[in-house]
């Protein structure tokens, strides 16, 4: 994680509180609440270790927890309950997976990851029950002392060769978001201290362009992990707002539990942090199967057609990375 190996996995603890702890922390957290905190105790600068094993593409077929014609009426329900006024923007998710073998280990495929789609916030996190293999573009939350940092991504499009322009629709939904992650930080930060230094900001990453904003704040003293968890999870940007009404919406409509997906990935130290929202992220439970999540923003003003094709693209790059049949 952000060029640090960490090995000599000392204790595992399903509470954030423990993040006050000294050492260092890796974490990972589901979208629906459940935390996995790992300290170890070595840490170095290093690269991604080479593996001697190469990645053994999957035979067979990805499936889809939602098929096209029921993510668009996922859509449009969602759209519905929108028009009754119950929520303004839910960010819908569906679930791929493929089977791939017990013991098949996932720090090859990191390797092809980091090499042919390179992501800002990409790591790579192998525990018991649990491997992930992460190319994140997006920041959940940084932090250096008492200054945090959140970075939301709301705004996909396909590069093109002209300067991209992203919809009103797209901006106006970032900016909703953005008002969501103020009020989160503001939960947890010095009033008057939280600010917006960047909105609406275009990045180019591998198959897709992103629209991001920074939204920034001093935390209070004493502030304890616990409440910053409870302030920032599940990440504004993959539910919704208001959350809570998202949060419902999701739990109602998906009928997946999305798991790491969507939740917080990265590591701890001191008052010394770095999270990414976990997007991206190809995981196993273990269990022989390899899962890939993959989403989008839905408004009123979305289209339900265009939505489903955005979860597509989101998919096809990294799943072609993966291998297995995915169809587009």
């Amino acid at each position: 994680m952000g060029g640090r190996l960490a090995y000599g996995l000392v204790e595992i603890s399903t509470d954030p509180a423990d993040l006050d702890k000294p050492g260092f922390w890796a974490v990972t957290s589901t979208f629906e609440g459940e935390w996995t905190c790992a300290r170890f105790s070595n840490v170095i600068d290093s690269a991604f270790p080479d593996f001697e094993n190469t990645w053994k593409t999957p035979a067979g077929k990805w499936s889809t927890s939602q098929s096209e014609t029921k993510y668009i009426d996922v859509v449009q329900q969602i759209q519905k309950r929108i028009s009754l006024g119950w929520v303004y923007q839910v960010n819908a998710c569906r679930e791929l997976a493929i089977p791939i073998g017990l013991g098949t280990s996932l720090a090859p495929l990191m390797l092809k990851l980091l090499a042919k789609n390179p992501a800002p916030y990409a790591s790579y996190l192998q525990l018991p029950g649990i491997s992930i293999a992460s190319a994140s573009p997006e920041l959940l939350l940084k932090r250096n002392g008492t200054h945090v940092l959140s970075a939301p991504i709301k705004g996909t499009m396909a590069p093109t060769a002209t300067p991209v322009e992203f919809s009103v629709k797209d901006q106006a939904e970032n900016v909703m978001i953005v008002d969501l992650i103020r009020n989160d930080l503001g939960r947890v930060c010095v009033p008057g201290s939280v600010d917006v230094p960047r909105l609406l900001a275009t990045e180019e990453h591998p198959g897709v362009t992103h629209l991001v904003s920074d939204v920034s704040g001093q935390l209070l003293p004493g502030i304890s992990w616990l409440q910053i968890s409870d302030a920032l999870m599940p990440p504004g940007s993959v539910s919704g707002a208001p959350k809570s009404s998202a949060v419902e919406t999701i739990a109602a409509l998906e009928k997946t539990e999305r798991g790491p997906y969507c939740g917080a990935l990265g590591w701890s130290q001191g008052t010394d942090a770095l999270f990414s929202v976990a997007i991206r992220i190809f995981w196993s439970k273990n269990d022989g199967v390899l899962r890939f999540g993959t989403g989008a923003g839905i408004t009123w003003g979305s289209d339900a057609q265009s939505e489903w094709e955005e979860t597509q693209l989101k998919a096809s790059r990294l799943v072609g990375i993966a291998g297995g049949d995915f169809e587009r």
